[in-house]
């Protein structure tokens, strides 16, 4: 198959640092081409994947995170630049509400937030020629009526992550400065466990600056140690030294990834029992995950579990190659079947070049049935 993937225009493929979208799209895009498919990215300039970028496309753009006027231009010169493919991923929000599909071709797009009712109306009008995937079972259980087309778990490059010893004598927090995320509630969680908090935290955004200068900081002690943003190589340092890894979310996370990472170094999660965290937290095996005012009573409990269990189950079940069978077994099945994304069956030419390029993907790569 020829793919076409669309990334937000914000920030680069791979990220530099905080970035899970970009992280998903990053290994979509890897291990296609590791499976003998052909990709074709557009992303910001400076994205550094080895997947071949369409030209003309802006630097990443930070500072407008989240403005509608950026990403609609930048998914505007996507789509005018996806020549040739067979089928398109799109991971923005606006890309598959914009008028510029090549004709029929499928276009398949990913929920990566909430489901809450502004989004869910978004969702509804895209389902008319659009498959939709979700990211957790609790993500897509919020609106129900939303079509979705196939539940499927983020992954990622687990081998390619160092198993830690788990012997730092301290837990830690990873995420997004932010109330949602627990930071808060994981400094108390620690202090009533009497262990050291190391903390590795984005901190970019205004809101962010304004809650650490006002919440966080005052409240930091000789317990706590703020590390900042830190790079992969540091953070899965951290993650596996840590006796365990807290994650008190006060939200309903449609898909927790740095519960994966965690997990890939051997290192047990705490967390709150909400959202995606018991679909990738297995209670009493991988972690422990309860009310938040009893977290720090399972952080020796967790401290005890079987680290190269955590690790195996992160490989069994959130791999990227399990990641990337998933979604090439929907992208092969929209091909064959293009109504199932409301797409119309096109002309007779097109039909025979996705047959042949289905012959060429079974040929290169079988794909397994994996549950979702």
């Amino acid at each position: 198959m020829r793919i076409g993937l669309i990334a937000a225009p914000w920030i680069p493929i791979p990220p530099v640092g905080y970035g899970g979208i970009e992280r998903v799209v990053d290994s979509l895009a890897r291990g296609f081409i590791a499976a003998g498919h052909d990709v074709l990215l557009a992303a910001a300039a400076d994205s550094t994947c080895p997947a071949p970028l369409v030209p003309g496309m802006r630097p990443s753009e930070r500072g407008g995170l989240g403005s509608t006027l950026s990403e609609l231009s930048h998914v505007i010169r996507a789509y005018d630049g996806m020549d040739g493919v067979d089928i398109i991923h799109d991971h923005t929000l606006a890309g598959p509400l914009v008028g510029r599909r090549p004709s029929g071709v499928p276009v398949v797009t990913t929920i990566h937030g909430p489901l809450i009712p502004a989004s869910a109306d978004l969702y509804r009008a895209m389902a008319l020629d659009t498959a939709i995937i979700g990211i957790s079972r609790d993500q897509t259980s919020h609106v129900p009526d939303v079509p979705v087309t196939r539940v499927i778990h983020h992954g990622m490059d687990v081998a390619g992550v160092p198993a830690g010893s788990g012997k730092g004598g301290y837990v830690c927090f990873v995420g997004r400065v932010c109330p949602d995320k627990g930071l808060l509630e994981a400094i108390h969680i620690a202090r009533k466990a009497g262990i050291p908090l190391r903390i590795a935290a984005k901190m970019h955004e205004p809101d962010e600056i304004g809650y650490f200068r006002s919440v966080i900081e005052p409240l930091l002690d000789s317990n706590e140690e703020f590390l900042g943003e830190l790079g992969d190589a540091e953070k899965y340092r951290l993650m596996g030294e840590a006796m365990a890894f807290l994650n008190p979310i006060q939200w309903s996370e449609p898909f927790g990834l740095v519960m994966i990472e965690s997990l890939s170094t051997g290192t047990p999660v705490v967390g709150t029992q909400i959202g995606s965290a018991p679909e990738i937290v297995d209670h009493g095996k991988t972690g422990y995950l309860g009310r938040t005012e009893e977290l720090h009573r399972f952080i020796p409990l967790a401290a005890s579990l079987d680290r190269s269990h955590c690790r195996e189950r992160a490989l069994q079940l959130f791999s990227t190659e399990r990641m990337v069978a998933n979604h090439l077994d929907l992208y092969a099945k929209l091909l064959e079947e293009p109504q199932a994304a409301g797409v119309p069956e096109g002309t007779q030419m097109h039909q025979n070049r996705i047959r042949s390029s289905m012959i060429r993907a079974q040929e290169t790569s079988p794909l397994p049935t994996l549950r979702p």
